[in-house]
């Protein structure tokens, strides 16, 4: 509830900003940036914690790529020794390069061949990393102030507007430089331009017992506008989950549906907006591809205006194409035909504004805990338009908890759509204390827009048919099913079941155009099923429909290779033999590890040299092999 605090509100009586000025603060449009900063310390500690860092940009790469690909993606190494240039060398002429900075990947939308790129720099990081870019001399601190200008400046001059830019820092050093040094004060004061161009900054500590106090704590609330005693410390381990989940946390500028306006009463309204109350999963866009070149076919939204000739036979005179906007609509009107534009058309449409009117108040009891009719959304306030629309807002939504109501509203959520009638339910976010996972961070206060039936939406059983007395079943049963009922028991947490028919896509679009598969966890965050199995394993011997299972008739034994039929694929090489060093490196020696399986190559990788690769054809197996060997 810190966001609806009247004290950080705008204050009404000094009359320093107008309405209109607030209503132009904010620009819906432009693009998500966030620029990636790994310190070159990580390597310190061992490359695992470097590797650790990488893997969650890399997740972040992937996912940014399949859900949301206009946004703007960079990379840089801070600390580092050398500065050798990025792939695209051009892409830094107008930019100042501090010492003891490297620009791996400038500001760009991601691409197939950036991800390879990147994929193809993880595969040697750990022998190339400390010769690349090292270690800054002589103890491992460069300037911190003058990496932030360098983010800055690359955010700055992008070529892209932007409406939310993030710098996201991962480190394990609590103190860029002492406290009693002038580069500490320097840092510092960086965090005051962080502030003035509104770029969110982000420590992601990569240690779980992470100390903010000595610099981070008051750098963060400085960038950030807020009061020192307000910052509170962290989850380290939900910060890293955040970041590589880039698909499932977006900016609430990005997610917001629409704003409008709730009337109250008689001059008394509010300015509100409205979201999805469960984040959407979006499939791919179908399109359709040129089979000579696999370029994409894009339609034009057109009419064809066909005449026909007068004296009655179906022969076209003339034939044209017209935009969608000067089409039009005729209806025969006694012996005229009235036309109607679709201009006319859009004008009777757009009567109305989206808003939202208040009805009145009904207890919560008389709304079902379960509604079918449409996914619900969820309303917070915003001072955009109305200011003081916040503490407006909090005070209706107190009330109704207070008093266990739920406001009944007539609400139009967009242009050209029909009003419905709503009901806005008072929720609570949970308490972050007893989750366990971040995802409790996308619920907030604020109230559920549940949408009610109508008539239409009431269906009429035949009861005649339906309670019968051959449908019955007698009490025996009745209450056997009862106890099962009772039995079953299940957290059930919709946010955190992951959609499997997007997960396998994704999959299939990585193993096609990155060449590399990746393990869909799909229902594991479900309950384990043998627990409920055994509960049931109690109940059956006392339901006697369980009978044993008929065993199924046996077929025919396929023939044997002496008969003529052909043999399953056996391996050439022996398993035993290859868990000797000197057998593998004999097969190297000859060239023969192609006469291995892919099994066999994954256990070489493996057992002699600690290496774990993904599902690859032979061909890169063997050549990572040879590579480990030399």
């Amino acid at each position: 509830m810190s966001t609806w605090n009247p004290e950080n509100d705008v204050d009404l009586l000094s009359g320093s900003e107008d309405e209109e000025d607030v209503s132009m603060k904010r620009d819906y449009h432009g693009r998500e940036a966030i620029l990636f900063v790994v310190d070159a310390n990580l390597q310190t500690a061992g490359m695992e914690r470097l590797l650790e860092a990488l893997n969650i940009i890399r997740t972040a790469f992937i996912s940014g790529m399949l859900v949301n690909d206009k946004d703007l993606i960079g990379l840089i190494f801070a600390n580092t020794k050398h500065s050798p240039p990025p792939l695209e060398a051009s892409a830094l002429e107008n930019i100042v390069m501090p010492d003891n900075c490297a620009v791996f990947l400038p500001l760009r939308q991601l691409t197939k061949p950036i991800v390879e790129h990147y994929l193809e720099f993880m595969g040697g990081v750990e022998t190339q990393f400390a010769d690349v870019y090292g270690l800054a001399e002589p103890d491992g601190r460069g300037r911190f102030d003058l990496m932030i200008r360098l983010c800055i400046e690359m955010l700055e001059k992008c070529g892209k507007k932007l409406n939310n830019a993030k710098i996201a820092y991962l480190t394990d050093v609590s103190e860029p430089h002492p406290s009693n040094s002038n580069h500490f004060q320097a840092a510092l004061q960086k965090a005051s331009d962080l502030e003035g161009k509104e770029f969110e900054f982000h420590v992601i500590p990569m240690v779980d017992d992470f100390d903010y106090e000595p610099f981070y704590k008051e750098f963060i609330t400085l960038s950030r506008a807020i009061e020192l005693d307000s910052f509170q410390v962290p989850d380290a381990q939900m910060l890293r989950e955040i970041l590589s989940d880039r698909k499932l946390k977006q900016d609430f500028l990005r997610r917001c549906l629409g704003h409008f306006s709730f009337y109250l009463g008689p001059n008394l309204s509010m300015s509100v907006q409205y979201y999805n109350y469960f984040q959407r999963r979006a499939y791919p866009r179908k399109v359709q591809i040129l089979r000579r070149d696999n370029s994409v076919v894009r339609t034009k939204r057109v009419i064809t205006v066909q005449k026909q000739k007068d004296d009655g036979s179906q022969d076209i005179e003339h034939e044209y194409q017209i935009k969608v906007t000067g089409g039009w609509y005729t209806c025969k009107v006694g012996e005229k035909d009235l036309r109607i534009s679709m201009d006319q058309l859009n004008r009777v449409r757009n009567l109305h504004k989206p808003q939202m009117m208040l009805l009145g108040f009904k207890h919560r009891s008389s709304l079902p805990e379960v509604s079918y009719i449409k996914p619900a959304n969820f309303m917070y306030p915003d001072d955009q338009s109305i200011i003081g629309s916040k503490r407006l807002f909090r005070a209706l939504w107190e009330r109704c908890l207070v008093r266990d109501k739920i406001a009944i509203c007539l609400f139009m959520s967009k242009r050209k759509s029909i009003p419905r009638y709503v009901a806005l339910v008072p929720v609570e976010a949970p308490d972050n204390g007893e989750e366990k996972t971040y995802r409790s961070l996308l619920c907030g206060d604020g109230f559920k827009i549940v949408y009610l039936p109508e008539a239409k939406h009431i269906r009429h059983l035949d009861m005649q048919d339906w309670n019968n007395t051959e449908n019955t079943a007698d009490e025996q049963k009745v209450e056997f099913f009862q106890k099962i009922i009772k039995k079953l028991r299940v957290d059930y947490q919709p946010n955190l079941i992951n959609d499997p028919s997007l997960d396998a896509l994704q999959a299939n679009l990585l193993a096609l155009s990155l060449d590399f598969s990746t393990d869909t966890k799909g229902l594991d965050n479900l309950l384990d099923t043998t627990q409920q199995d055994k509960r049931i394993e109690k109940l059956l011997p006392d339901y006697e429909m369980f009978a044993a299972e008929v065993e199924p008739p046996k077929k025919r034994a396929a023939k044997s290779t002496t008969a003529g039929a052909s043999a399953p694929k056996m391996a050439k090489i022996d398993d035993e033999q290859l868990q000797e060093f000197e057998c593998v490196k004999s097969l190297i020696k000859d060239g023969a590890l192609m006469r291995c399986t892919a099994a066999q190559l994954h256990f070489i990788l493996q057992q002699h040299f600690d290496v774990t690769m993904p599902k690859l054809v032979k061909e890169k197996l063997v050549a990572k092999i040879e590579e480990l060997h030399k």
